[in-house]
């Protein structure tokens, strides 16, 4: 059973698009009978991407099922599973895995209120459980009240230190939520974003090897500020600084790329901060790499943003 976390929607700032979380490994800690409806829920989910896939791009579109052959077939099947489930939680109303279980199904479906019903009943059984505060932190965190998802973070964070997703997703959520954050950490924007690298450095430290946990710390540096200065050399300085950092946290994320469109997705990131430091060649070579349709208008910008540039230096 996958534990539903939280769908952030994460607007990368190059027009990378949207990514939702991954979600951590389930508690493996269920008894047989539960595991086994655990694992009836999953193969139901298997069979119903594959009808789905399969009435979607059928063999013989003659003989593809219909849209409401197929959902009452789709019906049918979930139906089997949420009765397991509540036959389950009848037997054994105080199991704390199932109710767990039965909330990430129900999220699932579509039914919010049920899941948070269950995952809340989870937290109340077994509160050393961190998935069950991790799951309703995330649904706070997409649905609201924000200022809950902090503590319930943290929470799971404190009950398992050695789960990278937790430290991951409250950095998200700190960055994400920068004014709510400033009043549960109490300090600045520039304080909120130091949290969020903090956060971030936690994850990485645990899944060294992430791309997604990677490029979310080398968006991080979009919002930092350079480091105040007196003088015009002091500020170019800080500003050189603050651009060579955020270069080397792309280029950390570029070591881990799984392939082309992230690949092509960290040259622009990677150009952008070239130009701030006026390698425009650099940041022009890089852009040679760039083809995929997906980010040729963006490319186009930032080529007519470097002629601009080198115009200005020339003046």
């Amino acid at each position: 059973m996958r534990i539903v976390l939280v769908a952030l929607a994460v607007w990368l700032l190059s027009g990378l698009g949207v990514r939702a979380e991954e979600a951590p490994p389930r508690n493996p800690v269920v008894s047989p009978a539960l595991q086994k409806l655990m694992d009836e829920d999953d193969q139901a989910r298997e069979d119903v991407e594959k009808w789905s896939e399969e009435a979607n791009h059928p063999i013989n579109p003659e003989t593809a099922p219909l849209k409401v052959t197929l959902q009452k077939k789709i019906d049918e099947r979930l139906r089997a599973v949420r009765s397991g489930y509540e036959e389950f939680l009848k037997r054994e109303p105080t199991n704390a895995p199932a109710h767990l279980a039965y909330g990430s199904f129900l999220g699932d479906m579509g039914d919010e209120d049920g899941m948070v019903q269950h995952w809340e009943k989870a937290r109340e059984l077994d509160p050393s459980n961190p998935a069950a505060w991790n799951n309703l932190a995330g649904h706070f965190a997409h649905k609201g009240p924000i200022e809950k998802a902090f503590p319930y973070y943290e929470k799971a964070i404190a009950l398992n230190p050695k789960e990278s997703q937790y430290w991951h997703t409250l950095g998200t959520v700190v960055f994400l939520f920068r004014k709510d954050a400033q009043e549960r950490y109490h300090t600045n924007e520039q304080g909120v974003f130091a949290k969020a690298l903090d956060l971030y450095a936690h994850a990485m430290e645990l899944d060294s090897t992430n791309f997604i946990l990677a490029s979310d710390i080398a968006q991080t540096y979009y919002g930092i500020k350079p480091a105040p200065a007196t003088n015009e050399e002091g500020k170019r300085l800080a500003e050189s600084r603050l651009n060579q950092q955020a270069l080397v946290a792309w280029t950390n994320a570029w070591k881990l790329v799984g392939g082309p469109i992230e690949d092509q997705g960290v040259k622009i990131h990677i150009a952008r901060w070239k130009i701030r430091e006026k390698r425009f060649q650099e940041a022009r070579d890089l852009l040679t790499g760039v083809t995929n349709d997906v980010y040729l208008e963006v490319r186009r910008r930032i080529e007519r943003n470097i002629s601009e540039k080198e115009r200005e230096m020339l003046k």
